[in-house]
């Protein structure tokens, strides 16, 4: 009876897997796009035992151009893996998609593939208005899967809260030009914008990033650091990933001002106090 309950539940796995599974054919990858992820993560599984898996991975991608837009090229949504040109939110999923196929053994870039896209859109659905386009949603999307979480306490430093109010992507539909060219997906974005409107999630405010013990506790080396703002319709403004200098805490993105990615010569609170939009930092843990 044991036996056949095992068979059994190793069939159900082995489906499982089938079932999800990512058709390549429909993904849009060159072969140094996939040559290089399972390159990366062989090396990352060879790293020793105490490595930050998270921060060695991202550190593999320094130098690489910043480029906007690189999911918005083809007329209707495609899966995307470009390990070529990278924006702040696909630097993150990149590295974290990796960084899951490490952690659970999965060496192939069909398994990178999946997680990736579990990773972009809501219940793995390659379409649009399933991408999680605003960072808040992707939180809680990804947390849902075990993923990541969001750290919330203690207070201090934690003393800011954070309202969602967004709507920009409705709003402003001629800056995203998948609804330029599709009007009638303008209605469900504002669907799913209304859906997390509402919700509050405490954040550090920028003027109490600091060099501090407390501080060093509270954010450690490979959370994703989320950055809030003030501008209108929006939530999060930048990501990137916390990494400790002796000088404090400092940046490891996708920049935009750089044009590449890099580990931000200036402590975050340096970066961010002359960013007059920016109002302070979630810190979300990948698990």
């Amino acid at each position: 009876m044991k036996k056949n309950l095992i068979l059994i539940m190793m069939f159900t796995a082995v489906v499982a897997t089938a079932s999800s599974a990512v058709n390549l054919n429909k993904v849009q990858y060159t072969k140094g796009d996939s040559s290089k992820v399972v390159s990366l993560i062989r090396d990352a599984r060879r790293q020793p035992r105490n490595t930050n898996t998270v921060i060695y991975l991202a550190r593999r991608l320094r130098s690489l151009p910043y480029v906007a837009k690189t999911l918005e090229k083809n007329k209707y949504e495609r899966l995307v893996v470009n390990l070529r040109q990278l924006d702040c939110t696909t630097y993150v999923e990149n590295v974290l998609a990796m960084y899951l196929c490490v952690k659970y053994g999965k060496l192939n870039f069909s398994d990178f593939c999946n997680y990736l896209r579990e990773i972009r859109y809501d219940n793995g659905n390659v379409s649009y208005t399933s991408r999680l386009h605003y960072f808040s949603q992707w939180i809680d999307e990804n947390t849902g899967m075990g993923f990541v979480k969001e750290v919330q306490s203690p207070n201090p430093p934690f003393t800011a809260v954070h309202t969602i109010n967004i709507g920009y992507m409705s709003a402003h539909p001629d800056k995203y030009p998948m609804i330029n060219r599709r009007p009638e997906l303008i209605k469900r974005i504002k669907k799913m914008e209304d859906k997390i409107n509402g919700r509050t999630y405490r954040y550090i405010p920028k003027t109490s990033i600091a060099n501090t013990t407390l501080m060093r506790r509270t954010v450690h080396d490979g959370d994703i650091i989320a950055i809030t703002t003030r501008k209108a319709g929006l939530d999060i403004s930048h990501i990137g990933f916390a990494v400790w200098h002796k000088d404090g805490l400092h940046l490891l993105n996708a920049s935009m001002l750089r044009k590449r990615v890099v580990e931000e010569p200036k402590t975050l609170r340096s970066y961010m106090s002359n960013q007059r939009t920016q109002t302070g930092i979630r810190v979300i843990r990948v698990k």
